[in-house]
């Protein structure tokens, strides 16, 4: 059972809200109390979501954002203090996969694509959110990278570039908002049951046996266990955590 959060009169904004964790985040941050700002590239998709929250009784927003567009991640956090008055907590966690490639055959145009969203992306989201956080002198960040942040793996290098970019980002932003009431960590996902990964089980199966085999809990993660690593980071319970890179990835990094 996930701990119980009590976020009223807060606020929260993730992106890549649409589906898969940055939904599940969503949920759970609505289901504390908070108001959320769903954003997303896929405006049906984020309408819907937040719909979704809305009709269960919570305060929630759609924002179409395409997080590559610096001035579309200023006015997502616009759209919240618009809303809202504030920000509270927000976790990035818009990304994309692109397809394995031997290290000497990767286009350029993979390699500027998947870094554009997985590290660009969360380098403007994190940005604009410290220009709204430094004004109150608090909040708290959440940022997404993954097992790949942490680890290298065949045909995966630009992949890796993007997440292991994202600790970098994390660890320095951390330490230099600390002093100014703003805590800034991230998540590092494994293989987690979402639709990128079914994706990828589909379309890459023998690669997907061979990281699954070296998973020790023996099972693929669910989005809403990320989700609750996000929220916990964000919370109280979190007050003295700083700048660090959390495996969430049912064992994977620990050989």
């Amino acid at each position: 059972m996930n701990p119980q959060y009590d976020f009223e009169g807060q606020v929260a904004l993730v992106t890549g809200a649409a589906s898969g964790m940055g939904l599940a985040a969503a949920r759970a941050f609505a289901q504390a109390g908070a108001a959320v700002v769903l954003a997303d590239v896929n405006e049906a998709a984020v309408r819907t979501a937040a719909k979704e929250l809305t009709d269960a009784g919570h305060q929630a927003i759609g924002v179409v954002c395409d997080v590559t567009d610096e001035d579309q991640a200023a006015a997502m956090v616009q759209s919240a203090v618009d809303t809202y008055g504030r920000l509270d907590m927000a976790f990035n966690n818009a990304g994309i996969q692109v397809p394995p490639s031997d290290a000497a055959d990767e286009t350029a145009e993979n390699f500027d694509r998947v870094n554009g969203v997985n590290l660009r992306g969360v380098w403007a989201a994190q940005k604009h959110e410290l220009r709204q956080m430094r004004t109150q002198g608090s909040g708290a960040i959440v940022n997404c990278s993954s097992l790949g942040g942490l680890v290298g793996l065949p045909e995966r290098a630009a992949y890796h570039a993007s997440k292991h970019g994202v600790i970098g980002l994390t660890k320095s932003a951390a330490v230099e908002y600390a002093p100014r009431g703003i805590r800034i960590n991230a998540v590092c996902p494994g293989v987690i049951e979402t639709p990128m990964v079914a994706d990828m089980l589909e379309g890459q199966a023998e690669a997907m046996a061979a990281i699954m085999s070296e998973q020790p809990i023996g099972r693929l993660g669910q989005a809403e266990e990320v989700a609750a690593a996000a929220l916990w980071l964000c919370s109280p319970g979190a007050s003295f955590v700083i700048g660090v890179a959390l495996p969430v990835d049912g064992g994977y990094t620990t050989h």
